[in-house]
């Protein structure tokens, strides 16, 4: 834990927690049934991300030898998640999305507003959530890249199947199966990518995986 209290982490964390606070404002405000006011929620998200990006910034570096950020993207690896972030898309919206649709109508933005608040939480919180702190804190539980990675992949399935069991109503075991399985082959790939590209890949992987939702804006009550 002597590297999570470095004076430069905790610097870091709460720099990055406060953009991901912000970033999460407009999702909190557009949330009309939030079991708590704003003003607790806001201060919640804020000190659960420093936490997490604490994870992040005092662990992922040291065991990955890689930078949380990389600013120089070489050409192949944003080639690639390009390609993927894109293929991803246009599956979920011909396949998955008519039918996850009727299931989980809140997930998906109903004007340009929504679909921002939800861009935004997505990237600097969801993603941190889902990804960045795990890896960090599995690779310095077990300080190798494939358990880590594979305990990853593992806790966003897990997420995703507690999520579609607190459904009213059940989702079809094909449509079940479809979801895990690309969550599972996303999940490695995510990864893989952002040992190659850190942080602003996945963030651009994201928009990408989001914009799909561009396409309905308006066309959905």
């Amino acid at each position: 834990m002597r590297s999570f209290t470095q004076p430069r982490v905790l610097k870091l964390a709460g720099i990055a927690a406060l953009a991901s606070a912000l970033a999460g404002y407009p999702r909190m405000s557009l949330w009309l049934n939030r079991p708590a006011p704003i003003w607790y929620l806001e201060p919640m998200l804020f000190l659960c991300a420093i936490v997490l990006w604490g994870f992040v910034f005092a662990w992922h570096t040291q065991y990955t030898n890689r930078p949380v950020f990389v600013f120089k993207l070489e050409p192949g690896p944003f080639i690639a998640v390009t390609l993927v972030g894109i293929i991803a898309a246009v599956v979920f919206y011909r396949f998955l999305d008519p039918s996850l649709r009727p299931q989980i109508p809140e997930e998906y933005p109903a004007d340009l507003k929504e679909w921002f608040a939800s861009v935004l939480f997505s990237l600097f919180f969801s993603q941190l959530f889902l990804l960045f702190a795990p890896f960090a804190w599995l690779m310095r539980l077990f300080q190798n890249r494939w358990v880590a990675t594979s305990l990853t992949v593992l806790f966003g399935a897990c997420v995703l199947a507690m999520k579609i069991r607190s459904l009213p109503t059940p989702v079809p075991p094909p449509l079940l199966v479809a979801l895990l399985a690309s969550r599972i082959v996303t999940g490695f790939l995510a990864v893989s990518f952002y040992l190659r590209g850190g942080v602003l890949l996945i963030w651009w992987w994201t928009v990408l995986f989001e914009a799909r939702n561009l396409l309905d804006l308006g066309g959905h009550p």
